[in-house]
């Protein structure tokens, strides 16, 4: 079974600008390929597919909290949300009691979004204001 690139970007819940902005394509160029005006090249199908979370069947799906799908690769060590954000863990997760896991995974990812929320103000407000931080 084939997904449309409209599909596998649903499946990621991002925008098209978000999508295009995240696989660096042009914006018009997804939307033609979402609208059948021209289609992909099978190869970037295929990376594409690769890059998303839900469609990698090597990845072991965990359920979060209010319905949050996220992803363990074992061979990595990393856990995946539906965005791609990965988080490296070095606790082998084996033998953790799976309603457990789901609250473990949805809380380091609420306290990733958090904290990269912080740095992404923190920053925007470095360029704009002139300030210095003394350690």
């Amino acid at each position: 079974m084939s997904l449309s690139i409209k599909e596998m970007r649903m499946k990621t819940g991002l925008s098209q600008a978000k999508f295009a902005e995240t696989f660096n394509i042009p914006v018009s160029t997804l939307r033609k390929w979402e609208q059948g005006d021209s289609s992909p090249s099978g190869y970037v199908i295929d990376l594409i597919a690769r890059a998303i979370p839900s469609l990698n069947s090597s990845l072991e799906e965990i359920s979060g909290r209010n319905n949050a799908i996220y992803y363990y690769d074992r061979n990595k060590k990393q856990l995946i949300d539906n965005k791609g954000n990965a988080i490296l863990v070095k606790e082998d997760l084996e033998g953790v009691k799976r309603q457990n896991l789901r609250l473990y995974v949805s809380d380091l990812f609420e306290s990733f979004y958090e904290i990269q929320s912080k740095f992404e103000r923190d920053c925007y407000y470095d360029k704009k204001d002139d300030i210095v931080w003394i350690e």
